[in-house]
């Protein structure tokens, strides 16, 4: 990778899973990788992984249902690295359940991260994208931005609303601003431990008989960010090969 090639990224929900996985991919490859996540702990292990392994990072404590706290992350990419070249929205959770057991406070908590989170994202990156003179936003959402399931009604609003958002960024900033919507199947992470209503639960068990290892999304991720400036791949959809859904 050339120097013109190394981009400076920073990664959402950093701290396991697809986020985990993605700053590892891209740090690799030779990009600049700033983490964010609530627990530091798993952070700063991740990054003396990554820096003994020869790669550049920072990581910084976030919350992404607060503004402040977005802004102060994406402030601390450009601090660190003088610019930001993408973000990936990638903090996420699950707790699913039928809409008839009005778990209310796990209704708002999917909204505050899933949506808002990303909307934060965007609202705190998009000036400093378009100061510079351009930048990437990836937004991870999930098959359930196109289909809905039993007791993932919730869930799958907020994923539908996520593609939403990214068409529409793209199509209000084509030209400096990418957007890339990556849709994964079902993935090994920690979301289904968020998942409190026992029927749910033991649904969920099932249904992630196969899986993919967060790995083959960070591919996806990856491929997406190294595209050259004039190319924009918009939506990504990574399912497991035996998996009919």
């Amino acid at each position: 990778m050339t120097r013109t090639d190394i981009k400076n990224v920073a990664v959402t929900g950093a701290s396991s899973g697809i986020g985990e996985a993605t700053a590892r991919r891209l740090a690799a490859d030779g990009h600049r990788v700033l983490l964010g996540a609530r627990r530091t702990g798993r952070l700063e292990r991740l990054a003396e992984e990554i820096t003994a392994a020869g790669g550049t990072t920072a990581f910084r404590e976030l919350d992404v249902t607060d503004a402040a706290s977005m802004r102060a992350f994406v402030d601390t990419a450009l601090s660190e690295y003088g610019r930001l070249d993408a973000l990936v929205n990638n903090a996420g959770v699950m707790p699913l359940s039928p809409l008839e057991a009005l778990r209310t406070d796990e209704w708002d908590r999917m909204i505050d991260v899933n949506v808002r989170g990303v909307l934060h994202g965007i609202a705190a990156a998009l000036p400093a994208m378009r100061a510079q003179g351009g930048g990437h936003f990836v937004n991870i959402a999930s098959v359930g931005a196109y289909e809905v399931s039993p007791t993932a009604a919730v869930y799958c609003a907020t994923k539908f609303a996520v593609r939403a958002i990214s068409e529409g960024l793209r199509q209000e900033s084509a030209g400096d601003i990418r957007v890339t919507l990556v849709s994964p199947g079902v993935t090994e992470s920690e979301l289904a431990e968020t998942i409190s209503d026992p029927e749910a639960r033991l649904a969920m068990k099932s249904y992630r008989a196969v899986a993919l290892p967060a790995s083959a999304i960070a591919e996806a991720i990856a491929y997406a960010v190294s595209q050259p400036a004039d190319v924009d791949v918009n939506e990504i959809v990574v399912r497991p090969a035996a998996s009919a859904q």
